[in-house]
Formats: C-alpha cells, sequence, structure tokens
C-alpha cells in the first residue's frame, strides 16, 4: 500500500488539481459502495476522525469519517485557493497545507524563484514534511505547474528543487502546462526557458502539456456534440470533458480543458489506486521510460475523450481505442510520434481489457512505430481493472518520443526574440538574487536537450546489427 502527494503550485497548478481532486473523489465514491475507507482511497486520502483531540487518522478498513487530500496548495494569490476553500471541496483541505501571499509574481520567473522561493522555503519545507509523515509508504510527488506564469513557472520548479533536497528517494513526476504561441503573457517564453532548465535538472518525469493542443480538443469535441452524426450526442455530463455532476458545481471556462490533464493523473495513477492483472508501480514508469536522466519528457495521450450518450451506438472497438492513442489528435501536446523516434512507451489500460488484447494490438502496431535501435522491446504495460466513470475502458499512453523537440525548439525561437532585444530584461534583473547569467545557463541548458534530442533522431533507420556472439573454443 502506497500514498502520493500531489503539489499543486499557481493559479493554474491548483485550478487543475482542484478538478483531480473533485474527479477522483467521483471515481472513488462510483466504486466504493459501501462507505469503508480502503486501500484505494488512502493512496490520495487520508482518513481523519475530529472527534479525537488530536485529530488522528482512522484505520484502513474502517468507515470513512473525514477524507483529507494529500496535497499542498500554493499560491502567491490568493484567489484560487479561496474559491477552493469556498466550494465544495473546502471539506478536503485545512489550513496545514495552504501557503497563500496576496500580491502574486507579476509574470516573473525570478520573483517567484527568488523573492518567494527564499522567503516562504521553510513553510513550503514544513508543509511538504507534514504531508509525507501522514503517509505510511510516501511513493511519488505529483507536482502541477504552468510554464508561463511566475509563480507555476518560478515557485513551481524551486518547490521540485526541495523535493530534490528533502526527498532524494521519493519519486518526481511533474505535469508541466505549456503557452501557446498567442499567450497573453509577453514574458512567458522567458519564465518557461528559465524553469525548463529546472525541470530537466531536477524531475523524474515531466509531462509536457500544450495549451493549444487543450484548447484544440475541447474545440473539437463542442462540435461533435453540436453537429455530429444523428444519434451520435456527445454526454454533456462527460467525465472527461464536463465540469456538470461533480461536486464544483457550475461549470468555469477552463474546466474543460482542466479536466483534460485531472483525467491524465486519474489514469496514471490507476494502477496504484484500484486492483489489476497488471499492475504498474509509479517508480516503474520512470525507471522504464527514461534511458537518458535528461531526456524525461513523456508525450501523454488519452483515449476515450468523450462520452457518447446514444447506447445503441457500440462503443469504440479495442483495436481502434490503441490506434487512437497513437494519433496526433489525443496527444496532448502538439507533435507526431510517428515520424520521430520512440525511446520507450507505457501503455496504462482501465476497465476489462485481457493481457491478450494488450499484446496483441502491440504487436499490431509495432511495424509502423520508428523505436530506437537498442530497445525495440521497449514497451511497459499496465492493466487496471476499473473503469473511468461513464466509459468501458480507456488508455493513457506515454510516449518517450524526439518528437518535443519542436515545441522546445519553438519554445527557443520565441525566447531569443525577445532576448536579443533585451526586452523586459530588467524586470528580472532588479530582483535579489537574479543575474544575467541565469538566461545564458537556461537557453544553453534548453540547446542542449535539443541537441541530444536530434542526435538520436539521426539514428532512426538504422538498425545497428547484434553484436556478434562470444564463441567458446573448442
Amino acid at each position: 500500500m502506497t500514498q502520493s502527494v500531489v503539489v499543486q503550485v499557481g493559479q493554474c497548478g491548483n485550478q487543475v488539481g482542484c478538478r483531480f481532486w473533485d474527479l477522483a473523489l467521483r471515481e472513488h465514491a462510483h466504486v466504493n459502495k459501501k462507505g469503508l475507507y480502503d486501500e484505494a482511497l488512502s493512496s490520495f486520502f487520508r482518513n481523519v476522525d475530529s472527534r479525537k483531540s488530536d485529530g488522528g487518522a482512522c484505520v484502513v478498513g474502517g468507515r470513512i469519517q473525514h477524507l483529507k487530500a494529500r496535497a499542498v496548495l500554493v499560491d502567491m494569490e490568493e484567489g484560487v485557493v479561496n474559491e477552493i476553500l469556498q466550494g465544495p471541496l473546502r471539506e478536503v483541505f485545512d489550513s496545514t497545507q495552504l501557503l497563500t501571499d496576496v500580491s502574486g509574481s507579476g509574470n516573473n520567473w525570478a520573483v517567484g524563484h527568488m523573492t518567494y522561493g527564499s522567503a516562504y522555503r521553510e513553510q513550503i519545507v514544513d508543509k511538504l514534511r507534514k504531508a509525507a509523515e501522514h503517509c505510511d509508504c510516501l511513493q511519488c510527488f505529483f507536482l502541477i505547474h504552468s510554464m508561463g506564469g511566475g509563480t507555476g513557472s518560478g515557485l513551481g520548479t524551486r518547490v521540485l528543487s526541495l523535493l530534490e533536497e528533502e526527498f532524494p528517494e521519493v519519486c518526481r513526476i511533474v505535469t508541466s502546462i505549456y503557452p501557446s504561441a498567442e499567450d497573453d503573457v509577453i514574458t512567458s517564453p522567458y519564465n518557461s526557458v528559465l524553469a525548463m532548465r529546472e525541470l530537466t535538472e531536477h524531475a523524474d518525469c515531466v509531462l509536457p502539456v500544450e495549451n493549444q493542443s487543450l484548447v484544440d480538443i475541447v474545440n473539437k469535441i463542442k462540435q461533435m456534440s453540436h453537429g455530429g452524426k444523428p444519434g451520435s450526442v456527445i454526454k454533456r455530463d462527460s467525465t472527461v470533458i464536463s465540469g456538470q455532476g461533480g461536486l464544483s458545481g457550475a461549470e468555469k471556462p477552463f474546466d474543460a480543458m482542466n479536466n483534460i490533464v485531472a483525467n491524465l493523473l486519474l489514469n496514471i495513477t490507476s494502477s496504484a489506486r484500484f486492483e489489476g492483472s497488471l499492475n504498474m508501480d509509479l517508480n516503474e514508469v520512470a525507471m522504464n521510460l527514461v534511458p537518458f536522466p535528461r531526456l524525461h519528457y513523456l508525450v501523454p495521450s488519452l483515449t476515450p475523450l468523450y462520452t457518447l450518450a446514444d447506447v445503441s451506438i457500440p462503443t469504440r472497438r479495442l483495436d481502434q481505442m490503441f490506434s487512437d492513442a497513437f494519433s496526433k489528435d489525443h496527444q496532448l501536446i502538439r507533435a507526431d510520434p510517428k515520424h520521430s523516434l520512440y525511446l520507450a512507451c507505457a501503455l496504462m489500460v482501465r476497465g476489462n481489457v485481457q493481457v491478450s488484447d494488450l499484446r496483441r494490438n502491440i504487436e499490431r502496431l509495432k511495424p509502423s512505430l520508428p523505436f530506437v535501435s537498442w530497445n525495440q522491446e521497449g514497451w511497459k504495460t499496465g492493466l487496471c481493472s476499473v473503469p473511468p466513470v461513464g466509459h468501458s475502458h480507456s488508455l493513457l499512453a506515454l510516449a518517450n518520443n524526439t518528437c518535443v523537440k519542436p515545441t522546445f525548439m519553438e519554445l527557443r525561437e520565441r525566447f531569443t526574440k525577445l532576448y536579443r532585444k533585451k526586452a523586459h530584461l530588467h524586470h528580472y534583473l532588479h530582483v535579489e538574487g537574479m543575474e544575467q547569467s541565469f538566461f545564458s545557463e537556461a537557453i544553453s541548458s534548453l540547446s542542449s536537450l535539443i541537441e541530444e534530442y536530434h542526435q538520436l533522431d539521426a539514428t532512426k533507420g538504422r538498425l545497428m546489427p547484434d553484436a556478434p556472439r562470444l564463441c567458446i573454443a573448442r
């Protein structure tokens, strides 16, 4: 029985986190009909008896008294955290898990990383330790943050390095929301590149999610729900896109996008929470998918992305679901994995799916997926028997693929346009502890990352012959 702690930093991180807790509670309520505190719940929730003077935790197997999320919420503005505390999820958090300020980071990585990182260091460490102490067997920290703003990128990556300092043995999986090119934060290329260096140095795995991909997916779903085939109406309360039917009441503008990211987290943790014929430990994700320590950016794709209301339509055949997981339309970043090189790939399947189905589909898809020559069998699979609410089965694919390179190159280009003119630089250099060398180091770190992917790409199609076998002299 293992536990994980979710650390959500900044406005975006806390909004996505809020959707995650909402959907997680909905999923457990759907499965856990008896109201008992079981091992599945204990992976992300504590069961606290408020009648005990010390607020003691209740044992696994007992009745659910009062669920508290294993989470730390950090934001340098109060807005989003206050909203959570006034909303239906307020019971799930208490003041010891929250850290807020009033002024925000002004879209400045240096303010988040240096100013707030130093001012709140002890408090952040204290809250992380408390969360860890409540775990019997802490397996993983999930950090959720955005790359474009000041708190998410600056303080988010400062928290990441504190996690490495304080808990070097515990896996750090980061979900990073990357800004689109039309981002309204003018300094987002600076913030993103400065944050990238920290992610490359201190994370075990990064799941990059692009804002633009989420917008495209949500728009596609809306189109289908209005102009789809007769009868193929998309359910309004589809867990993947809608906030309706959950705890959070009326749907907010970004809920549909945040729900997609929340579902990514639900699926990646499903094996840790529920039974299955092939359980995948969260530590195994990093162990199997990251052959080189710096190249730990894993492209996520999810299927299905919506629920059809009309039951007479046959559910998407299993094989189609596997094909979808490898198509551009289901990826959470805009990239083409089939024209790039796979270093490794994980498939996390939920629902009533047999190991034989899994193997058959891998064999079927393998010829069309270019894998690096020394890791042709680089597949990791997990089967969890509990499907997501509203679906018969689902699939999350995590691909360590060189197709992330264009995203990083585009980011470098946007950074260079600003940096060449030294535009907005003074806002950063006024911050105590911030030096211009941070910019040059960050861009050279990103460039060497791009170069490493480039060198791997160059080996594509060159199958290395097997080393000759040793002959035993007679």
